[in-house]
């Protein structure tokens, strides 16, 4: 055994070493191999204790159970997660991710037909690629032939890759795929629900450019893409919550809105306060493209409703949405029904205020009147 062994091997008390000492001596280094395979078990079971961590509390918590020797005593790789796992750093975290966990395992043919498991390959490492700055693929007929078998790989290297080229051909070639949608969503969906966050995270990029890349034609295969965006966007790994938030960005700026209101309302009901705030978001960044004629042939009535009953939501993420759709709402209403009016110290809101009164319960009409009076003040003390 090496140097290292042997260090840790005399920290043990005196009892534990000569029993490893005649362990060793029957059976040829077994206390040392025991010592080391015990600090392997300790490491893969606080990396999983820190997945499903959630909380950076928690994360503390769960260190400060330990026993004092493992904290003290534990090895190199050990002490730098255990650093790694208290600082909760989304951004060391991702890199720890990508690297540590990226050691391929293949399994081998032998010449006599035996299989042997177990052969590291290698370590790599996933880049995640911009947009602007993917190049175009070099044979479209292989790579369109192949996709679906990478997508649906157990390989979660050649899922990346794959999701990548998908991205390549939405982007140089969205012609090539746009019949085979039916078959590819599906699998970015599993990308999206795939543990891994090197796969989930170039699942949501993918998602950003297949809204960008065919728009209103995916919408009856939205919903599935929809409730795993939410999801991921709700989530406290910050480095997935912030390509999710860009890829419901992108979604309410090439997703027609229309078709896109009826998807997104059942989700401002949702039970977790988190889905319905991101829901909240979207439908706030959606409803302004309407226009004016939109926003009136969908219905006032319909819209301010909506937005009432996000007004009292429990996260402040819901409460400035609806917020910034009343004021949106309200400008629309006055200018729809007096073409005239501008924004001005003397400009009386009674229609706007007989509006919210015959549409709205009476609570919910005085908190949405003085959201918009504020609002209102503010425009006009700030022009």
């Amino acid at each position: 055994m090496s140097g290292n062994a042997l260090r840790d091997l005399n920290t043990l008390p005196g009892s534990e070493r000569k029993n490893g000492s005649s362990s060793k001596g029957r059976g040829g280094g077994g206390g040392c191999v025991g010592l080391y395979i015990k600090n392997a078990s300790f490491a893969i079971e606080l990396f999983q204790t820190f997945v499903r961590t959630v909380m950076s509390g928690n994360a503390l918590r769960d260190l400060n159970t330990l026993p004092g020797s493992e904290r003290k005593n534990g090895s190199s790789s050990q002490g730098n997660f255990a650093k790694l796992y208290c600082e909760n750093s989304d951004e060391n975290v991702e890199k720890w991710e990508r690297k540590n966990s990226a050691s391929l395992v293949s399994t081998t043919v032998n010449g006599d037909g035996t299989v042997n498991p177990g052969v590291e390959i290698g370590n790599s490492e996933v880049e995640y690629i911009e947009s602007e700055n993917l190049s175009d693929v070099d044979d479209i007929d292989t790579c369109v032939r192949t996709l679906l078998a990478g997508l649906d790989s157990k390989d979660w290297i050649l899922v990346c890759e794959s999701l990548n080229n998908v991205r390549r051909l939405f982007i140089f070639h969205k012609e090539a795929l746009l019949d085979m949608l039916e078959d590819v969503i599906p699998l970015i969906v599993k990308s999206l629900k795939n543990p891994r966050s090197a796969v989930c995270k170039t699942a949501i990029m993918t998602s950003a450019d297949l809204f960008n890349a065919y728009n209103d034609h995916l919408i009856d295969s939205l919903d599935p893409l929809l409730v795993q965006l939410l999801l991921k966007s709700s989530q406290d790994k910050r480095f997935v919550c912030e390509a999710a938030e860009r890829a419901l960005v992108a979604m309410t700026t090439w997703v027609s809105p229309t078709m896109l209101l009826a998807k997104l309302q059942p989700y401002l009901k949702n039970k977790n306060p988190r889905i319905r705030a991101k829901a909240s978001m979207c439908l706030s960044r959606s409803i302004p493209r309407l226009g004016v004629e939109g926003i009136k042939s969908y219905g006032f009535d319909k819209l301010i409703l909506v937005a009432a009953s996000q007004l009292s939501d429990q996260l402040p993420e819901s409460r400035e949405a609806a917020r910034t759709l009343l004021l949106e709402l309200q400008t629309v209403y006055e200018k729809s029904h007096d073409p005239t009016l501008t924004v001005s110290e003397h400009s009386e809101l009674s229609s706007w205020e007989h509006f919210c009164r015959s549409k709205l319960a009476p609570l919910s009409a005085q908190a949405v009147l003085r959201v918009t009076n504020i609002g209102r003040e503010g425009l006009v003390l700030g022009s």
